[in-house]
């Protein structure tokens, strides 16, 4: 498979990590840490899944399609977790879970079309 046939997913993966990365900053500034815990968590997770997948794509690595799957597995979670702060409004999560979401379709697609 051609590396340009991985660019949207690649794309939305980048996206992805830096939305989780800005969420889990946002996150440490907010008042009750404490209870932000699993949400920060799991943004450095899925930050560091969604940059793991992308360089697998770069490459077109033999376990690309692996990656990608426990990739979108991890956007998932991410975008439970978070979504679960924005509905008591919690902007940056709000922003985190529809990046999550996106990259899990992404990521998915891009498994069902190799």
């Amino acid at each position: 498979m051609s590396y340009a046939k991985f660019q949207a997913c690649i794309e939305t993966c980048t996206y992805c990590a830096a939305m989780c990365h800005q969420c889990a900053d946002a996150c440490l500034e907010e008042d009750d840490v404490h209870a932000l815990r699993d949400c920060i968590r799991l943004d450095l997770e899925c930050a560091a899944a969604c940059q793991s997948a992308v360089g697998m794509m770069q490459m077109d690595a033999k376990f690309t399609e692996s990656y990608c799957q426990l990739c979108a597995d991890i956007c998932d979670a991410c975008a439970e977790e978070c979504g679960k702060h924005a509905a008591m409004g919690m902007e940056h999560c709000r922003i985190c879970a529809e990046a999550c979401k996106a990259c899990s379709e992404a990521c998915r697609e891009m498994v069902t079309v190799s």
